[in-house]
């Protein structure tokens, strides 16, 4: 199996239980601690393109800092990735990245799913 990227947050029961299900794998895991190391547009770009959804589906709705500052406001597809890149807590987790795609890991079934899916012949 090809190396396999998560987008974690240590304090997420969900996001360590999808680092413990690619452990338990033994799949080669790079970990992306993104509080402390917030992904860029581009990189957020490229999460949004594999995932196949906006900007506004990766958004953290009951985060203090949505309700505060985000909630009932429009934002064009480029002003929701700014402002995910300013404010990585409100970037849905875990995310996991192969060669192929990627998935929101909730619930942790899904991430299951996703390992399991017949990979394309290169």
């Amino acid at each position: 199996m090809s190396k396999i990227e998560i987008y974690h947050n240590t304090r997420c029961s969900k996001s360590r239980c999808a680092l413990d299900i690619l452990n338990t794998k033994g799949v080669d895991v790079v970990i992306y601690d993104y509080l402390k190391t917030p992904p860029t547009k581009k990189q957020l770009k490229d999460l949004l393109a594999k995932l196949g959804i906006k900007a506004s589906e990766l958004v953290r709705k009951k985060e203090p800092i949505f309700l505060e500052k985000f909630k009932d406001k429009k934002f064009t597809e480029t002003e929701w990735i700014t402002i995910l890149s300013e404010n990585p807590i409100l970037i849905e987790r875990p995310i996991v990245v192969d060669g192929y795609g990627a998935i929101i890991a909730r619930p942790p079934e899904l991430l299951e799913e996703f390992l399991k899916r017949k990979k394309p012949r290169a």
